[in-house]
């Protein structure tokens, strides 16, 4: 009898215990950063740090007044790790740092089914010119300027698997500071790390692709996840 009435003791004190709390629900990216660009769809391309070669894309949407994920990737950055935008130089092989528009779509292949963005063929005589005292400095060229040498550019045909797609990153590209650098693109994986682009699997390039609407005005914030050059700044 003893026993019986420990164990009824036991159960009532159980029934009245508090539950549990609830854990916190985590905050989308978006929603704790900055500025996003002002539209409702967004790319993030998050590193630990600034050594990092390696990290997450994700591209989300805007629904309802909250940030939903769309998608994400493995990333990959410059050889170097990454550089805060307004201060990178040229030639140093680091990724940007901060937000920025996406002009318009490009490729060697066919656009991928779904594809809203201007998209530009990349044929034998499409360059991005990265002379810094040319004319055309950080921008697409058909057929190379006489002011633009060649070994300052890149003939885009040449690089058959990285811009099979892309998309033009805006960064150094409205008011060209020269010497900061040019040619800044999202596209499809090399062999490794890149020269200063943000680059990611074929299929995931595709779906990119796919899903930007530049009637949305999608951005892209590139940053890590903390300190100065940390993504929730823009």
């Amino acid at each position: 009898m003893r026993t019986l009435l420990l164990l009824g003791a036991a159960a009532l004190l159980s029934l009245g215990a508090a539950p549990a709390p609830a854990p916190p629900v985590p905050v989308p990216l978006p929603a704790r950063m900055a500025d996003t660009g002002g539209g409702s769809q967004l790319i993030t391309a998050e590193a630990a740090d600034t050594r990092a070669t390696t990290g997450t894309l994700t591209w989300w949407d805007r629904r309802g007044g909250g940030w939903v994920k769309a998608g994400f990737a493995p990333a990959r950055f410059g050889a170097k790790g990454l550089a805060e935008g307004e201060r990178r130089r040229q030639g140093t092989n680091t990724t940007p740092t901060g937000l920025y528009r996406l002009p318009y779509a490009f490729g060697i292949e066919a656009a991928p089914s779904g594809t809203s963005y201007r998209y530009a063929r990349v044929t034998e005589r499409s360059w991005w010119c990265q002379d810094n005292d040319s004319r055309a400095y950080n921008r697409w060229v058909e057929g190379l300027p006489r002011d633009c040498r060649a070994a300052e550019a890149e003939h885009m045909i040449t690089y058959r698997r990285q811009y099979a797609y892309g998309l033009v990153i805006g960064f150094n590209y409205d008011r060209p500071v020269r010497g900061r650098g040019a040619g800044i693109f999202l596209h499809v994986n090399g062999r490794g790390a890149t020269a200063g682009c943000v680059s990611v699997p074929a299929d995931a390039m595709r779906a990119v692709l796919a899903w930007a609407d530049p009637a949305h005005r999608p951005h892209i914030a590139v940053g890590t996840r903390g300190g100065p050059t940390a993504i929730t700044r823009y």
